[in-house]
């Protein structure tokens, strides 16, 4: 199944997807495929997320805030490498998940760009988010991607100019990921004031769906969010969650921004 059918399959239900982020290989390689799994699975009182974003860790983010930094960075110090997100992939995929790949532009260019997209999409990947590379300088990942039919996820931001959100939303496809605020990830008590305005003026430059992430950690944002989004996006939630549950919490995590997602 591609993105462009799973927002379609939400979109026909009435509500928006629920997309869940957690690094791969945390805090361990198996331990992460076990969290990524419980992320897809659910509980009995609600399913999980319809697609995950399995993070790259590494060691010089600009977007990450501390709970994923430091996720990362014990992920890498309990020895991660680039050739075990694949693995981490295709566990997501053999869970019946459908994996994106966040990561910074230094580890594909050092992997190898066409590699890169060549061994995630063998691995069952179905696109990556760049959120340090933008549409100008992406020549080459936007050849390797097209090459390997992965979509290119782009971001957008409420300092966005107009020309910048019609050039980001071109060369986006499968879905465009709009920033709530200004700043680096992490739960938040209120999802920033401006996410709505954005989504509403990226709508303008682009029939595809828009993703809103940073700041969402319970059902009721969740539902504030699907409100006038496509998808909801969150990461730091599920990190905090599966350092103080496992699996367990990550599952209840899911099944509880499910209803929310559907409750918009």
């Amino acid at each position: 199944m591609s993105l462009h059918e799973v927002f379609g399959d939400c979109s026909a239900a009435d509500r928006a997807a629920l997309i869940g982020y957690l690094p791969a290989g945390y805090p361990t390689v198996q331990r992460s495929r076990e969290l990524f799994a419980a992320m897809v699975r659910g509980t009995d009182e609600g399913p999980g997320c319809d697609i995950v974003e399995v993070g790259l860790p590494y060691s010089d983010p600009v977007m990450d805030g501390p709970t994923i930094q430091a996720a990362s960075g014990e992920a890498l110090r309990n020895g991660f490498r680039v050739r075990d997100l694949f693995d981490v992939v295709s566990s997501v995929a053999e869970a019946g998940g459908h994996a994106v790949v966040m990561t910074y532009w230094n580890p594909v260019h050092r992997y190898g760009v066409e590699a890169f997209a060549r061994d995630l999409r063998a691995a069952g990947g179905l696109g990556v988010i760049t959120p340090d590379l933008i549409p100008d300088e992406a020549e080459e990942w936007l050849a390797a991607a097209q090459e390997h039919d992965l979509d290119r996820i782009f971001l957008v931001a409420p300092s966005s100019t107009e020309q910048r959100l019609a050039l980001t939303a071109k060369a986006s496809s499968g879905f465009v990921y709009a920033t709530s605020v200004m700043g680096v990830t992490g739960a938040r008590d209120s999802v920033g004031a401006a996410a709505s305005g954005l989504v509403e003026r990226t709508r303008a430059h682009t029939d595809l769906p828009i993703g809103v992430g940073l700041g969402v950690r319970s059902a009721e944002q969740a539902a504030e969010v699907a409100s006038f989004a496509d998808g909801v996006i969150v990461g730091s939630a599920f990190v905090t969650r599966a350092e103080q549950q496992g699996p367990e919490g990550v599952a209840e995590l899911a099944a509880d921004l499910g209803r929310g997602v559907r409750a918009r």
